[in-house]
């Protein structure tokens, strides 16, 4: 499970600590993400996301 940069503002989504503002629990693999699911610090969706 790699980490995954928001090519908008630079957030990392660390799957050993999920997304706890959302409820993602820690060990979640970014392809395991809702679809939904948007960058906590700009919105950015997923497809704007790309390996660390």
């Amino acid at each position: 499970m790699g980490k995954y940069v928001c090519e908008v503002c630079g957030y990392v989504y660390d799957p050993a600590e999920g997304d706890s503002e959302r409820n993602i629990p820690a060990g979640t693999a970014f392809e395991d993400l809702p679809d939904d699911w948007t960058c906590p610090v700009c919105g950015a969706d997923k497809s704007q996301f790309s390996p660390e």
